[in-house]
């Protein structure tokens, strides 16, 4: 009975060990996401699903105020030289054209074609009638300056001339008040413009117009490190299981934006989601996006070249690897 009870315990003190080292500590990183447009929800899906952990990460998420009752709010202040940042790659070479903050390298992205929409006030309903008006954007250096910029040489247009900006001014709301006479929507107020009967004066989709968009952001000096490389991969592989999701699973989707964002009504979610599903699936950068940047006018530009602002290498390899494709034959 002794011999049984001494090997039981050598069982159990085996077999802690075995468990020990089957689930090591998770790696900590820092994540934030600059907006809760549409193209962060694939980071909102793999963190509520625990596919960061999955990969062997601890998030800690950072979001800035919701716009809707009942959304998620996370604790404390902004994060500090977080190791991941979600955002557009139009304000990422903005800030590094001004001089602020981390200059940073985007190593995947959501969003890489043009997709919101121009909404006007309901007494106009032609794009040709904005010729002399506002129109509202977030700011010059968005993702809504870049298209801004678009729409001026698609129509021939002078800003300040033709068409007066208006900074401030992107939030239906900002329209409602009567801030401008049309404004650059994103899924979530083109769903809530769209709702109560807004005119849709461009749907720039059909523009098939290249932006840097919504991406995964690092600092150059991080991604240098091989261990550092490992976390990036990991965090990726999660955001894409997550997009994966978005797209083969509406249900699951929309119970994660009322749960993060506080969008419960189901014709407004169902407007939003639809609207993302213009997304990038494979996340890859947004190549030729950057590239179209230097023809648009931004100054000092002309101090750089389009791939010191991205790296393809990372979604290169899980592509080549075949992850992206298993990812998404097994989403659900």
């Amino acid at each position: 009975m002794k011999t049984s009870l001494l090997s039981l315990v050598a069982i159990v003190a085996i077999s802690g060990v075995t468990y020990g080292q089957a689930k090591p500590a998770l790696i900590p990183v820092k994540v934030e996401l600059i907006t809760r447009a549409v193209s962060k929800t694939p980071v909102l899906i793999a963190y509520d699903k625990g596919l960061y952990e999955k990969y062997g990460l601890n998030v800690t998420l950072w979001m800035p105020r919701g716009e809707f009752p009942g959304a998620i709010e996370t604790a404390g202040p902004r994060l500090e030289r977080p190791e991941f940042s979600v955002d557009g790659g139009v304000p990422m070479v903005a800030a590094i054209l001004a001089n602020r903050g981390p200059r940073r390298l985007t190593i995947a992205s959501t969003d890489c074609q043009v997709r919101f929409n121009i909404v006007g006030q309901k007494n106009i309903k032609t794009l040709a009638e904005l010729k002399g008006k506002r129109l509202g954007i977030s700011n010059d250096g968005a993702m809504t300056g870049f298209i801004y910029r678009v729409l001026a040489k698609r129509m021939g247009w002078t800003p300040g001339k033709d068409i007066i900006i208006v900074e401030q001014a992107q939030r239906f709301d900002d329209l409602k008040a009567g801030k401008a006479d049309a404004f650059i929507a994103d899924d979530r107020y083109m769903a809530l413009a769209k709702a109560e009967g807004y005119p849709v004066l461009a749907d720039t989709s059909t523009w098939n117009q290249a932006i840097a968009g919504n991406g995964v952001r690092v600092e150059p000096a991080w991604i240098k490190d091989p261990k550092n490389r490992d976390i990036a991969t990991r965090f990726l592989k999660g955001t894409i299981e997550g997009m994966a999701i978005y797209m083969n699973n509406r249900e699951e989707t929309l119970r994660v934006l009322a749960k993060y964002h506080g969008i419960k009504d189901r014709g407004v979610a169902n407007g939003i989601y639809q609207e993302g599903l213009k997304m990038t699936r494979n996340i890859e950068p947004c190549a030729q996006g950057f590239r179209d940047m230097f023809m648009l006018g931004y100054t000092g530009i002309d101090k750089y070249k389009p791939t010191d602002f991205y790296d393809e290498s990372f979604i290169k390899e899980l592509d080549s690897s075949g992850f992206i494709a298993s990812a998404y034959k097994t989403a659900r």
